[in-house]
């Protein structure tokens, strides 16, 4: 009875998030909070409308962490993780979370997860200036925003370009920093807290820091988590010399 009781208070405390999330590795850059943690738990221990701003890229649920797992060596480590990341969206706990604690979203891979998304006029392409290839030929992004949809250009050929420059792609479905800073230039403003659930290969942890924007990143993949914190120290590095 005694454990019983102790559990019923423990799921008790925790759902009024006065027991806060065990296991998490942290590392923080300036404004840039960097946490290996499961997200919907991080976003529990956050009251409604944290952040002013969440900027995500989950997974779609279409298996491109295998259908893009080829190609060598990056950042001196091993070719991309062969996991199941992708098999699925997130379910409908992390939208409901998202929602909670963000003012406004920003939501990659939207047009997969329509279940758990109204309609929206204010939706965002990638165009990726490819055509008849065997990828899309670009992609799209879900906001809450009510402005009219907005339209990205940067090639595939300059998004590998502008990788090899910062040393090599460190995951699969990475996106260019610079779709990031064109977001924030678009869709933030000065002084507003950015949140970022799916952290991958940290970019948008490269374009907030360059637009000065503070944020708090999540990515539950502690390989990922590494790779992507000595990505942005690289990034770091490379700025001081100028």
């Amino acid at each position: 009875m005694f454990f019983i009781q102790c559990y019923v208070l423990y799921r008790r405390l925790k759902e009024q998030n006065l027991i806060k999330m065990t296991e998490v590795k942290k590392e923080k850059r300036g404004g840039i909070n960097f946490f290996n943690c499961d997200n919907i738990e991080f976003m529990k221990t956050k009251p409604d409308n944290y952040y002013d701003l969440a900027i995500v890229d989950p997974p779609y649920g279409i298996g491109a962490d295998k259908k893009q797992n080829a190609g060598g060596k990056q950042w001196g480590y091993k070719e991309y993780l062969k996991t199941d990341w992708d098999n699925d969206i997130p379910p409908a706990e992390y939208f409901e979370e998202l929602k909670r604690v963000s003012k406004n979203q920003i939501v990659w891979g939207g047009n997969y997860m329509t279940e758990h998304l109204p309609p929206s006029m204010g939706w965002i392409i990638w165009d990726k200036g490819q055509r008849n290839f065997s990828l899309a030929d670009g992609e799209m992004a879900w906001t809450s925003f009510n402005k009219a949809m907005r339209i990205f250009e940067m090639s595939r050929g300059k998004v590998l370009a502008k990788d090899n420059e910062r040393g090599g792609r460190i995951h699969p479905t990475q996106k260019p920093v610079e779709l990031y800073r064109w977001i924030l230039t678009k869709y933030a403003e000065k002084g507003m807290k950015i949140l970022d659930t799916h952290g991958g290969s940290f970019t948008n942890a490269i374009a907030c820091d360059e637009e000065g924007f503070e944020l708090d990143i999540c990515e539950i993949n502690e390989i990922y988590f590494m790779n992507g914190v000595y990505a942005f120290d690289v990034y770091k590095s490379q700025t001081k010399l100028f």
